[in-house]
């Protein structure tokens, strides 16, 4: 790696351990960490039991209320690393979890990360054509074998027509918004901060655009949820 893959791997890496931190001062910690040894007491192989043992291998704890973000890391097998971050919120957003917590995460990974964006774009895809895993929680699924449910997830199929209709056309469209949008607004955003007005106005517009877009792109992509699940068998 290149000292600015470095550089935007660590930026990452910061910006995810704040996140949770700040997260935790509005929760009682004691709560999930009783939890986390709950699912530790449970037989070998089991997700619970996985989810724990991940956890403490990374000295980490499960997040207040992002308990299934942890779940997925397992089932799905993606590391507790940066990267991997970034490419299971790649392979939610294909698999329908249209969130704003998803978005933007995969957006400010993926512009940090330009390099990894054809490993994106194939777990992406690898989420369009897996169970849909949105609505997963611990609770449900702690007790089952980690295998099993991999296999649950990753075989189930999809009807080949589904692939290309008027609702892939414009999922791609709605996501193509988002990233345009949020570029729009990022390149913008340092002219904003200008003593110029002729900086202040030239930006300004472009700005509110790309805010609109990316809005838009996202409006769109909370209203396809219920609809696309009617096209998956």
């Amino acid at each position: 790696m290149n000292i600015f893959q470095i550089i935007a791997r660590a930026i990452i890496k910061k910006s995810f351990h704040l996140s949770v931190w700040a997260i935790e001062q509005f929760h009682d910690i004691a709560v999930y960490e009783q939890k986390a040894k709950k699912l530790q007491e449970l037989p070998d192989g089991t997700l619970g039991k996985d989810i724990a043992n991940c956890l403490e291998k990374n000295n980490l704890r499960l997040v207040p209320n992002f308990e299934s973000h942890d779940l997925k890391h397992i089932l799905l097998d993606f590391k507790m690393t940066p990267v991997d971050e970034i490419r299971m919120q790649a392979f939610m957003l294909g698999n329908g979890n249209y969130s704003i917590p998803s978005f933007a995460i995969f957006i400010f990974g993926a512009l940090l990360l330009p390099d990894l964006w054809t490993t994106f774009y194939n777990d992406y895809i690898n989420g369009l054509n897996s169970k849909p895993l949105k609505t997963w929680t611990i609770e449900d699924y702690a007790h089952c074998q980690t295998s099993t449910l991999r296999q649950i997830v990753t075989k189930y199929s999809v009807r080949q027509e589904t692939k290309f209709n008027m609702i892939s056309l414009i999922r791609f469209g709605a996501l193509t918004a988002i990233v345009l949008g949020t570029f729009g607004m990022l390149f913008c955003l340092p002219f904003l901060f200008s003593s110029d007005i002729t900086d202040l106005v030239g930006a300004g517009f472009p700005f509110v655009g790309g805010a609109i877009i990316a809005s838009g792109g996202l409006i769109t992509l909370s209203n396809l949820t219920k609809q696309t699940k009617q096209f998956i068998t």
